[in-house]
């Protein structure tokens, strides 16, 4: 029995409306008809066989033999497969009868190249970069050429690819099925989730999904987005009605262009096929395999159960069976004898010597020049068919179409309804050869996408498109997909949470505006104010002895020296500009080294004071306003000198500090030169020692109110803020750097306010019975 594909029977009945459409015409061939014979080639020697039949009588094979004007072989129309379409040509080439066929060659009706490029935008467009394959034939041969060629190109890796699917018979069916569960495992344990098939019917693709359903593997098939890659379309055979075909739900299917004919599916439903029975050779296996009924002898007038009444419909079969609708490649068959039709009437239209061909068609001339005429005006020919499509060929002898990309939508019953959900127009822009409709897809890839903020690092021994994904270095940042290596922000920007995107860094520096800066500026005026009241009150009781003891002015100096100490600490919590860089580092240097001065100068004075009591002692000659003044000129000229040495050669100016912080860029002043910086601090560290170290040891003069142990606390609290300072500073960054020394300046000023001030306002206003002289000098028992 042979086996038919029943679908394919639409083919032939698109081949006889077209020449019936043709025929019936009066203005497209008058007073010719067209006729049309139908071989089945069955692959093989079997297609030359089938050839040489084009070139015989019908009753006998015998080759060359002409009798009557009838059967005058104009024109062969090929078959789907491309391996029998190129056996043929061998022997049309001898008798150079043209050919229109499907696949890639002369008067093609099909580009095998602009198919791959379909196939390859598609992948890109979806980012599918992990695909298995299964390829066939010859063409099967070019497409994995093209493969291994274009794929690397655009980042895409293959899975599997497996070749020479054969068809699986009866005879070989054993074999065949342990061929298929290797197969079958091979690529359901693959990571792919779309595969390319490049074979003739999906019929072997049918036996490999098969054997879910037949339980000779525990393992269902995933969800798989088939790509099919040549002009073939879903047929069954009779003994596959059982066969689910909801795994090839959502399958994209590349066909040639093709469009609804007017008037086909009604030929279809109204033609009495059984009216052409016998003279249709392929109705007989058809209609038996596609409604499971026997034909009747002619001769017996007997109705029994189970055979063929004529009354079956074409309509009532699945899609796997047959469509209604026009498929593609019957549109290239109704499209190829509308070509040639169209040739013989430019033929008839043209002057001669083209007039020969019409006394050949009308029996007259025997030689095959008319074959010559024929395919001379099949390549130029252009013409719009009944659907409105241009039909023409290039200068390659090649349909000038596109592709249509079909989505294949299943259903339980085996009915299949194909929607239209892109193309490939190669006569496009570039950006608009390729269009398709956007839709919720799976992903196909060896390895998940590194997302941004991510980079991809290659896995050993195996393909580019296996990777590993490793977040971004610090600070550094990928912002597309699958990216081979992060990057570092711009100046000015930095990497967000995520390390996908650069941010603008927000310009910064320690401001009375915000927390720390606001709670300096509290601390700063409320020393101030607490200076300025120690002030008052010193003028306010400046003839009491207290106030007298030990140099009043010398009072007053540091009184003013610490209301500047306090004010200047303000100047680092504003904007840095060139003048504020300038003044506020010589400002606190200057300043400070006066109030220091003025603490060494009062520790001296103290202790020459007892020494001048001593009878006979000649100190009371250096005890007086004289030596005060000298010791806080000198000390204070000598820093200035500093400053002025600092302000000549590396001064101070504004910069910007990108790197301390990640999301800021901090507005600071550099000091020029950081030797200049510590010596100023270095010579203030001096004068501090020496004013500790000479209060220490004046610590147990004997008075009811000793100044120096005042002056030693308060020299000891200078120099502890200041020695932590040092550490301090050059460990922070940034903002938090002039927020040590805000700090450093509001704690020691505060600290020589405190220690030296405090107790004597306590005395003047707490305790003013202790406020005399007799108080003062008398000394301890």
């Amino acid at each position: 029995m042979a086996w038919v594909l029943i679908k394919f029977y639409q083919h032939i009945l698109s081949l006889i409306f077209a020449v019936k459409k043709i025929n019936e015409d009066l203005q497209l061939l008058p007073n010719i008809t067209l006729g049309f014979r139908i071989y089945d080639s069955y692959g093989g020697e079997y297609s030359y066989h089938a050839t040489m039949e084009l070139f015989s009588n019908q009753n006998q094979l015998i080759p060359n033999y002409k009798c009557g004007i009838l059967n005058k072989l104009i024109s062969v129309v090929g078959t789907l497969d491309p391996e029998y379409s190129f056996t043929i040509e061998d022997i049309l080439g001898i008798y150079k009868v043209p050919q229109v066929r499907f696949i890639n060659s002369k008067l093609s009706m099909h580009c095998e190249d602009l198919n791959f490029r379909g196939i390859l935008q598609l992948l890109v467009h979806f980012r599918w970069t992990w695909v298995g394959i299964f390829v066939k034939g010859e063409i099967g041969a070019k497409f994995e050429q093209l493969i291994f060629s274009w794929f690397p190109l655009h980042g895409i890796c293959i899975a599997f690819l497996e070749q020479k699917l054969g068809a699986i018979y009866i005879s070989n069916m054993d074999d065949g099925l342990k061929w298929f569960v290797e197969i079958f495992h091979h690529f359901i344990n693959s990571k792919a989730t779309v595969i390319i098939i490049n074979d003739k019917y999906v019929l072997n693709l049918r036996w490999l999904l098969y054997l879910s359903e037949m339980e000779m593997v525990s393992i269902k098939p995933k969800g798989i987005i088939w790509i099919v890659a040549s002009q073939i379309s879903i047929a069954s055979f009779f003994y596959q009605k059982s066969w689910d075909i909801q795994v090839l739900h959502g399958a994209l299917f590349f066909a040639a262009h093709s469009n609804e004919i007017e008037g086909f599916q009604h030929f279809l439903q109204s033609r009495n096929h059984f009216s052409f029975f016998p003279q249709d050779g392929f109705l007989k296996d058809v209609w038996e395999h596609a409604f499971g009924c026997e034909f009747l002898d002619p001769s017996a007038n007997v109705q029994t159960e189970g055979f063929c009444t004529g009354k079956e419909k074409l309509e009532s079969l699945p899609g796997a069976f047959f469509e209604m609708r026009m498929t593609s490649p019957s549109y290239s068959i109704y499209n190829a004898v509308y070509a040639v039709a169209h040739a013989l009437h430019a033929i008839k239209e043209a002057q001669l010597p083209y007039r020969g061909m019409l006394r050949v068609l009308n029996g007259g001339l025997d030689s095959n020049d008319h074959i010559l005429y024929l395919h001379f005006f099949l390549k130029r020919i252009a013409f719009n068919n009944s659907a409105g499509d241009e039909i023409s060929f290039d200068e390659k002898g090649e349909l000038v179409t596109g592709l249509d990309i079909e989505n294949w939508v299943t259903f339980p019953n085996q009915s299949l309804h194909r929607v239209k959900v892109g193309k490939v127009d190669p006569w496009a822009a570039e950006d608009q050869m390729f269009t398709i409709h956007e839709e919720t897809l799976p992903i196909s890839v060896c390895t998940e996408s590194c997302s941004p903020g991510n980079f991809k690092r290659k896995q050993k021994a195996k393909p580019f498109c296996c990777y590993d994904c490793h977040p971004c270095p610090k600070e550094k940042i990928s912002s597309q997909k699958d990216m081979d290596d992060c990057s570092k922000c711009p100046d000015g920007q930095y990497a967000n949470k995520n390390q996908d995107s650069c941010l603008p860094k927000r310009i910064s520096f320690l401001s009375f505006e915000e927390p720390m800066g606001i709670c300096l500026v509290i601390l700063a005026m409320f020393f101030f104010l607490c200076t300025v009241v120690v002030l008052a009150t010193f003028l306010k009781y400046h003839h009491t002895p207290i106030v007298k003891a030990n140099n009043r002015n010398l009072s007053y100096v540091l009184l003013i020296s610490l209301l500047f100490c306090f004010l200047c600490s303000l100047q680092f919590l504003v904007a840095p500009g060139d003048i504020i860089c300038l003044l506020r580092q010589i400002s606190f240097g200057i300043i400070f080294s006066v109030a220091v001065s003025s603490v060494l100068a009062k520790t001296i004075i103290v202790v020459l004071a007892f020494m001048a009591t001593k009878p006979g002692s000649r100190m009371r000659n250096w005890v007086g306003r004289g030596l005060a003044a000298s010791i806080v000129l000198s000390g204070s000229l000598i820093q200035t000198g500093i400053c002025a040495v600092w302000l000549f050669t590396f001064s101070p100016f504004p910069d910007i500090d990108t790197h301390s912080e990640i999301e800021e860029i901090i507005l600071q002043c550099n000091e020029g030169s950081s030797t200049m910086f510590y010596c100023v601090l270095g010579y203030m560290g001096f004068l501090a020692s020496a004013s500790f170290t000479v209060a220490f040891f004046s610590r147990n003069l004997p008075s009811s109110f000793n100044e120096a142990k005042c002056l030693t606390f308060s020299m000891l609290i200078f120099c502890s803020v200041w020695i932590s300072f040092v550490p301090s500073y050059l460990s922070t960054k940034g903002k938090y750097m002039v927020a040590v020394e805000v700090f450093s300046i509001l704690a020691s000023s505060a600290g020589l306010l405190g220690c030296i001030y405090f107790p004597k306002c306590y005395i003047i206003i707490c305790r003013p019975e202790l406020n005399n002289r007799e108080q003062l000098i008398k000394r301890k028992g």
